[in-house]
């Protein structure tokens, strides 16, 4: 009995000592960032000139062209792709159905799952509250997909959706749903090796991701030095994807539509936005995700789930203009209006924004998946590529049939000034701005129910990306909690730079971030694509038996 109460009180000062040492992080990182409010006159448009020669280096970089219009990455994405869905015999419509089934729990008895404690705890978070995180290896195949697709349904879905349609008219849409298509294979293939060759600490953390099969995985096939390079190539890309894409450009538009509906003109508005946004991650992230993540994912899936309802009433209340929507985006895919860029132009606006959507191909979606319990590492790679499915193909398409609509009477132009900003009544409008506009139309108030989404979706994001980049981090510098600290104040900074940035800088730095990760993943899946195969027909002959 004195043991036992002996353990009771460690374990209070264990719990303890991290609440104050969290509060004392918090009063860190509040007074690294409140003084800027001190000078924050015209820090907005100081800072977009800061990170605009950031931005364009970045893009220039990774988006170098094999032929004029053409960037060997989205070359890179699309080939591969094609590649694996042949290879794997078009396993994103042959095991469409298994996928769901093992959703479902059908194959559960051939998994041997064990129960686990709800209020077991790992670091200081009770495990049940810290699947978002993917820290442990607990979650059942539903709970994986529903966490995955709650940080891959958001803002791409709203903002860059508006932006691909904006840029390349309504047949950027039709390629968008191809690159979904074939997206799921590549998500696959990688989520499957993110299982294959995870890494578990001993106290039951799991750490996966491509760092992990690009190092170990190349090491098995006699590639020791290959892999070692390629994965930190992966880690520094990743964090950079998790600064940009899964970051700035999250709240970018979260200021967008906050602007909007507050409306704030001030130029250092941006900058306010940001900070208060950055607080409120850093509260989560610095502070603890017990009590914040067990409402989060609950309010996003909801929210998901509201977005898609008002998406379906307005396509339901105009089900005659439906057969033209379609009609411009089969047609304009391959017969574009001029001035939006040509065939080729609005083939690779629709792939960019598809692959920035899903992630397919960009590795960050197996760093989650690898928490999975599972005795098959092929059982979570078909759980995975349901997620193209749902996020590009079912809810991005939606997106652009609104948008579309509304523009049946040519309320603005496709194409605009080529930035992604069009004109509607005289005001210009850029990304979620423009979705904002055509939910507007035809739901009152939408515009309210709109800014809390993308805010919602924008932080739900962001959570998620910056387990994905911490882990990136702690892969390059090690566990310690000095470098979580400095990312974690990093990636805070970032909140502000997105938000204070202008939309073009902002997502030309995300979009060079997020496809940086390609090159190095991508090593990885042709290596070891053999692996996934031999574990594909493991599993299917587990179901059959």
């Amino acid at each position: 009995m004195f043991l036992r109460l002996l353990d009771i009180e460690q374990d209070k000062i264990i719990l303890i000592q991290p609440i104050f040492m969290k509060k004392k992080l918090l009063l860190l990182f509040s007074s690294f960032l409140l003084p800027i409010l001190a000078f924050s006159q015209g820090i907005d448009q100081q800072i977009d000139e800061a990170f605009r020669p950031i931005s364009d280096f970045f893009s220039s970089v990774i988006f170098f062209e094999v032929f004029e219009g053409a960037p060997f990455v989205i070359i890179l994405l699309v080939f591969s792709a094609f590649f694996f869905t042949v290879y794997f015999g078009f396993v994103n419509i042959r095991q469409f159905g298994t996928a769901i089934n093992v959703v479902r729990g059908k194959y559960d008895d051939i998994e041997g799952h064990d129960g686990a404690s709800p209020d077991a705890t790992v670091d200081g978070d009770i495990r049940d509250t810290i699947r978002d995180e993917s820290k442990d290896g607990e979650v059942s195949h539903f709970q994986a997909l529903a966490t995955a697709v709650s940080g891959t349904v958001g803002n791409g879905n709203i903002a860059g959706v508006a932006l691909a349609i904006a840029l390349g008219g309504p047949g950027a849409t039709f390629w968008m749903i191809i690159c979904g298509l074939l997206g799921m294979s590549t998500k696959f293939v990688e989520c499957t090796l993110g299982v294959q060759y995870r890494d578990v600490g001993p106290d039951g953390t799991v750490y996966g991701g491509p760092m992990y099969y690009l190092s170990k995985g190349l090491e098995e096939r006699g590639f020791e030095t290959l892999g070692k390079i390629t994965a930190v190539l992966f880690a520094i890309f990743c964090i950079g994807g998790s600064f940009g894409g899964g970051n700035a450009a999250q709240s970018n538009q979260a200021t967008i539509v906050l602007k909007e509906l507050l409306g704030l003109e001030s130029t250092a508005a941006g900058t306010v936005i940001g900070l208060i946004l950055a607080l409120l991650v850093a509260i989560i992230i610095i502070g603890g995700i017990k009590r914040i993540a067990s409402v989060t994912e609950k309010v996003v899936p909801f929210m998901a789930v509201l977005y898609v309802l008002a998406c379906l009433y307005i396509i339901f209340s105009n089900i005659t203009l439906v057969d033209d929507a379609f009609g411009l985006i089969f047609s304009e895919a391959f017969t574009p209006r001029a001035g939006v860029g040509g065939l080729i132009g609005v083939l690779l606006i629709g792939f960019k924004r598809a692959a920035f959507s899903n992630e397919a191909g960009a590795g960050s979606a197996s760093i989650a998946h690898s928490a999975v319990k599972t005795k098959y590492s092929a059982s979570e790679g078909l759980v995975a590529l349901l997620e193209p499915f749902i996020d590009t193909v079912v809810i991005c398409t939606m997106t652009a049939l609104v948008i579309i609509i509304y523009n049946s009477g040519g309320i603005f132009e496709y194409g605009g000034d080529g930035t992604g900003a069009v004109l509607i009544e005289g005001v210009a409008y850029e990304g979620a701005g423009i979705t904002s506009k055509a939910f507007a139309n035809y739901i009152p108030y939408s515009s309210v129910f709109l800014t809390i989404a993308v805010v919602l979706f924008a932080v739900s994001t962001m959570i998620s990306w910056s387990y994905y980049g911490l882990q990136s981090w702690k892969y390059l510098f090690g566990r310690g909690k000095t470098a979580d600290l400095t990312y974690k104040i990093l990636f805070c900074t970032f909140v502000v730079i997105g938000a204070a940035a202008n939309m073009g800088s902002i997502w030309a730095f995300s979009d060079a971030m997020i496809f940086a990760m390609v090159f190095p993943n991508m090593i990885g899946l042709y290596f070891l694509f053999p692996v996934v195969k031999r574990e594909l027909a493991r599993y299917l002959a587990a179901i059959r038996g």
